[in-house]
């Protein structure tokens, strides 16, 4: 089992930026892709950010790209996700997820391990 633990949301104006972590423990060797995935109310988990596992393949959601960025420091078991130029459709649950398939992943039933979430809101 990969457990993961997010940290880093809160409540920021439109414009700012916040920076999420999500650590790691466990069968953290056996762990490939991961990923950031958001739910904001009312509507479907959506994939913003994956990382394969050497950092060197990335994807990003259309709605994202160029003001997210996701990294990993896998001596830390730790991934990261730069948000800047937040804006209010960004508020969302942010959930971390991990796979043992070789990523980028960004469907979520491809993803085996899920934090529990951390809420992120932006106020215009």
């Amino acid at each position: 089992q990969v457990q993961l633990v997010e940290s880093g949301g809160g409540l920021v104006q439109a414009g700012g930026s916040l920076r999420l972590s999500c650590a790691a423990s466990g069968r953290t060797f056996s762990v490939e892709a991961m990923g950031w995935f958001r739910q904001a109310p009312g509507q479907e988990r959506e994939c913003v950010a994956a990382i394969s596992r050497s950092g060197g393949s990335t994807y990003y959601a259309d709605s994202v790209l160029g003001r997210f960025t996701i990294s990993r420091d896998n001596a830390k078991n730790t991934v990261y996700l730069q948000m800047n130029s937040l804006k209010p459709e960004d508020t969302a649950v942010y959930y971390c997820a991990a796979t043992d398939y070789a990523g980028p992943r960004r469907v979520s039933a491809d993803y085996d391990y899920w934090g529990r979430g951390t809420q992120v809101t932006v106020s215009s």
